[in-house]
């Protein structure tokens, strides 16, 4: 048999001596020469084992890790901050692993899932099905301009339909892609019409210029359709079915609103001027995404807008 040096085989495929040295040392079998078929049972054997306890016997990063959720940071904040704080020290975690310290602590009877923005102390099963029922004349998102998707213009919105307790009423939600800002209404019931009416009114103090799509979901709200479209002299898309991440933005905006409406509260209770001043105060929030101005700036204060 031919035998080569690492040096020699890490030349030949390019990798570093140590990469092959690692290799043989991990993948290698106890009873036999290295082998490719039994290297790769091991790595697929080893990928099955999680690797959430060894981070976690780490004890300054996982005190560090629960600090700043008990500061309100969400998982995949507090892994892009340690990995900007802590360059060149042992202080990395994902934030799956710090999800799944999170859901192992409820398990326990702990609260550290009350840090979370919705409280959840377990993930979800996402349930699929083939049975939903597709408007007349509806028009897929597949078909909608593709300067909608590049954000570079004002007047593309997604819209979508907060709930509060069942048959207490929720709200309409309408987020302009561009400047994030956003316009909502209070609906009593969640027949289309209501949502119509309500979303109409909305859209009678902005601009046409301002209104040009809107992507929308295949909730039942979204029915009649066609009079928003004739009202606002706009085109409406629909999101295919099961596909929340298509109009990420209205579902991350309804995430913010629930932080002032949480799931179950009763809207028949709550006047139209409490959610106006819920609107207003994430309409002059400051953005990161927004280089730190507010969605009421870019959509209407800056020379920027005027220019575009």
């Amino acid at each position: 048999m031919y035998k080569m040096s690492l040096r020699t085989i890490a030349s030949r495929l390019s990798r570093s001596p140590s990469t092959i040295s690692l290799e043989l040392k991990r993948n290698k079998s106890p009873h036999s020469v290295y082998w490719y078929e039994s290297a790769v049972f091991f790595s697929n054997q080893r990928k099955l084992k999680p690797r959430t306890k060894k981070r976690k016997a780490h004890k300054q990063l996982y005190d560090l890790v629960i600090k700043y959720l008990r500061q309100g940071l969400s998982p995949e904040l507090i892994s892009g901050r340690l990995e900007r704080e802590c360059r060149g020290q042992q202080m990395r975690v994902s934030h799956e692993t710090i999800y799944q310290w999170i859901f192992a602590d409820a398990k326990q009877g702990g609260d550290l899932y009350l840090s979370l923005v919705r409280h959840h102390k377990k993930r979800r099963k996402q349930r699929r099905s083939c049975k939903r029922r597709l408007f007349e004349g509806r028009v897929s998102i597949s078909e909608r301009p593709k300067i909608v998707a590049n954000k570079t213009r004002f007047g593309d919105w997604e819209s979508d339909t907060m709930e509060g307790t069942k048959s207490k009423g929720g709200l309409a939600t309408h987020v302009e892609r561009k400047s994030r800002y956003l316009v909502a209404g209070k609906v009593m019931d969640k027949k289309s019409d209501t949502f119509m009416q309500t979303s109409i009114k909305l859209f009678n103090s902005i601009n046409q210029s301002l209104i040009k799509t809107f992507t929308v979901d295949n909730g039942s709200e979204l029915s009649k359709f066609k009079h928003l479209e004739n009202a606002t002299a706009s085109k409406v898309y629909f999101a295919d079915p099961y596909a929340p991440w298509q109009r990420g933005l209205n579902e991350n905006t309804n995430g913010l609103l629930r932080r002032f409406f949480p799931k179950g509260c009763n809207f028949h209770e709550i006047s139209d001027s409490v959610i106006e001043q819920v609107v207003e105060k994430l309409n002059h929030q400051p953005r990161k995404c927004l280089n730190f101005r507010t969605p009421y700036e870019v959509l209407f204060k800056t020379k920027t807008v005027a220019l575009d």
